[in-house]
């Protein structure tokens, strides 16, 4: 799939080559992984059968293992293989069914009853046409009445385009610094950690991404044929309103 990035050399694999290592220290209590699972289960079950559920951007396995050790049949796609090392190594039982590939034209083949795609990893399509190729390929392998479940921060309506640095972590041999740049004309904002060790040198840990709002999702979604079914604030279930600043929707694909 074409990169859009503006950041020089990066494409899809530059995330999970940057975050693997320390993704589920950094981001592993992100959002309520017992409140996702609880609410897939429950979704699937409202498609009357017990899985299969997709993951896209399933990374090291932070929802998907303990989705499939919830009961779900799980099907977990990434685009990197040093996120997907992290979780073969956390599926020591070998409970997941791992795809290595785009999460747009590798996905395989359905019916699936359930698609997830958690904690803004749809932004990490870069362009809204391939936004819309995702929900074009996901519905195309959703089972009737199926859903697909995407969490997503809301853009704030006057984001300030520039630049920023700052510290996000320091310790007496380890200093984090955020470097990112905003650009809300395109909808995108990329940047760096760039972690300074004592020990170590310096690692850089490169990230981009291209938000959409709620609305604009809702139109990708009809234009795939989906039908938004429910908003929540949150994963438990947090009624969604205008102060949210992060939603969960649920879009399904209708009977026929």
């Amino acid at each position: 799939m074409r990169d859009t990035a503006a950041m020089r050399g990066y494409d899809s694999t530059s995330y999970g080559k940057g975050f693997a290592d320390v993704y589920d220290d950094w981001y592993g209590d992100v959002t309520d992984v017992a409140a996702t699972i609880s609410r897939m289960v429950d979704l699937v079950g409202t498609v009357g059968t017990v899985g299969p559920v997709l993951e896209l951007g399933a990374g090291t396995g932070r929802l998907a293992v303990p989705m499939a050790r919830a009961g779900l049949i799980v099907t977990a796609v990434d685009s990197s293989r040093e996120m997907l090392d992290q979780l073969h190594a956390l599926d020591t039982a070998g409970s997941v069914v791992v795809v290595h590939g785009d999460m747009v034209d590798d996905l395989p083949d359905g019916p699936f009853a359930a698609a997830l795609i958690a904690y803004n990893t749809i932004f990490n399509l870069l362009d809204n046409g391939a936004q819309q190729a995702c929900f074009a390929a996901v519905a195309a392998r959703l089972a009737p009445e199926g859903v697909f479940v995407v969490e997503a921060f809301v853009p704030e309506s006057d984001t300030p385009a520039g630049s920023d640095v700052s510290v996000r972590s320091m310790a007496v041999d380890r200093v984090v610094l955020s470097v990112s740049q905003t650009t809300p004309s395109t909808q995108q904002a990329e940047g760096q950690f760039i972690e300074i060790t004592e020990t170590g040198g310096v690692r850089l840990r490169p990230w981009s991404v291209r938000w959409a709002t709620p609305e604009q999702l809702d139109a990708m979604a009809a234009t795939a044929g989906l039908v938004l079914d429910a908003r929540y604030a949150d994963m438990a279930g947090t009624p969604f309103d205008s102060e949210s600043t992060q939603h969960v929707s649920v879009y399904r694909r209708p009977t026929g």
